[in-house]
């Protein structure tokens, strides 16, 4: 028996029946499948296009990103000063200096980890920031063997956080779509905060002590937590979260293995490695050209040769990154790598010292791309699945690779066959890295959402 169709009811024409309708089902995405060749054209902006960023956190962030170069600033030469002071043996500060080195490169992968597990990547930032703090006070106040070496590998293990939590920021504040001038202008502050707080912590070791400098950098957590309370955490957007443990490869993957399978990711990393296997060391070659050709003025050459990449990158940074959303990631990327191998020749066939400072200008350009380029990049090729992060910690590692392995090939051939053929060394393994750059390296962005 059939109930009787109501008399009220009108059938609706076949060309109403079979509407489409969206399918709003998501499913998990697969990091191999954001590579190149198998990744859609047009990928979804998890930042929508309406949303403007407000004032306080546009300045919070640029804030932030000053005065986080000023608090990694104090690690830099001046430990090595300090120790000595101190009346440490060269073996002694090699090894704590070593211990930190380890720990920097071992910590990339579970740093970039944790800030994708985290629910707030700013608790993450802040954390980090006050273990670094932490660590300057600990070296000024307790300049003992153990406590130096806790203090270091802290400072290590925090660094490797902060890092992807600043991107994670940034990225999650303006979209994808804007990511590649917002990365510049972070980067241009930096570099901006590095000259400064070198400077000023060189008049404070020079007029004070050289313990004040851990003092300042310690005193430096406040405005640093100051300008991070300014990035609203309403306003930030995160990528999608990682999958969870349990889940398998066909359910969206993750962790070392999928990132094994990312063409783009591995091209890349390659290429970094390569690439620092060539830059790290010519600067020092540099310093041990200049300490020999004019010692009584080789200190200000070499201050020279580290300000002049810092001027370059905070005023080249921005119009990179605005160039990369406009062009594309590939061509600035081969602008970068182009500079090296130039550098290098340049540096084997220059006599002049004033001249050597000047060829720092291409360290500049180089310093500037890959400040952009290298979290950009790995945004692109991570999209979508919440490994951003830890893919940035693991390009990081291969770039600490490379670094490692670059002082002691520069300094086996500078031993051996001089300094000239081992800046046209360098050289050549930058064109190589050039060349991979060239044949191998896909282009990661892509076109936004119409």
């Amino acid at each position: 028996m059939t109930a009787p169709r109501p008399k009220g009811r009108r059938a609706a024409p076949p060309r109403d029946r079979h509407v489409p309708r969206p399918d709003y089902r998501a499913r998990p995405v697969r990091l191999s499948e954001l590579s190149v060749e198998g990744a859609p054209d047009v990928m979804p902006d998890p930042v929508p296009a309406q949303q403007s960023l407000s004032r306080a956190s546009r300045r919070g962030l640029d804030a932030f990103a000053f005065f986080v170069a000023n608090l990694q600033t104090g690690f830099g030469p001046f430990l090595a000063v300090y120790f000595t002071q101190a009346k440490w043996t060269q073996a002694d500060i090699g090894f704590a200096l070593t211990v930190g080195s380890l720990v920097s490169l071992l910590g990339q992968v579970p740093g970039g980890a944790f800030v994708d597990v985290a629910r707030s990547k700013r608790f993450a930032a802040g954390l980090s920031v006050i273990a670094i703090s932490g660590s300057a006070f600990a070296l000024a106040m307790w300049p003992s063997f153990l406590i130096v070496l806790l203090a270091m590998a802290a400072h290590s293990a925090a660094s490797c956080v902060l890092t992807p939590a600043i991107a994670a920021i940034s990225i999650g504040l303006v979209g994808h779509a804007r990511a590649g001038e917002r990365l510049g202008r972070n980067a241009s502050f930096q570099a901006i905060g590095n000259a400064l707080a070198a400077a000023g912590m060189g008049a404070c070791g020079y007029y004070l002590s050289n313990d004040a400098v851990f003092y300042l950098t310690a005193a430096l957590v406040v405005p640093t937590l100051f300008a991070l309370s300014f990035i609203r955490a309403d306003e930030i957007v995160h990528d999608a979260p990682p999958p969870p443990p349990g889940a398998g490869a066909s359910e969206g993957g993750g962790g070392l293995r999928t990132l094994l399978t990312n063409r783009a990711l591995l091209c890349f990393a390659a290429c970094m490695t390569l690439f620092f296997l060539a830059n790290a060391a010519m600067l020092p070659l540099v310093g041990s050209v200049l300490t020999l050709r004019t010692s009584e003025t080789a200190t200000a050459l070499i201050a020279a040769c580290i300000m002049v990449p810092q001027a370059v990158l905070a005023v080249c940074a921005p119009a990179l990154g605005r160039a990369a959303e406009r062009w594309g990631r590939r061509p600035i990327l081969l602008l970068g790598f182009a500079a090296l191998p130039l550098r290098g020749l340049l540096f084997a066939y220059t006599e002049s010292p004033f001249l050597l400072v000047a060829i720092q200008v291409l360290d500049g350009v180089s310093a500037a791309v890959l400040g952009v380029m290298v979290p950009l990049v790995v945004s692109d090729a991570t999209r979508g699945t919440g490994r951003f992060n830890l893919a940035l910690g693991a390009v990081g590692t291969a770039m600490g690779i490379g670094a490692a392995l670059s002082t002691s090939l520069a300094g086996l051939m500078a031993d051996r066959f001089g300094s000239h053929t081992a800046f046209l060394g360098l050289a050549v393994v930058g064109l190589v890295a050039f060349g991979l750059v060239a044949l191998i390296m896909p282009e990661t962005r892509r076109a936004p959402r119409s």
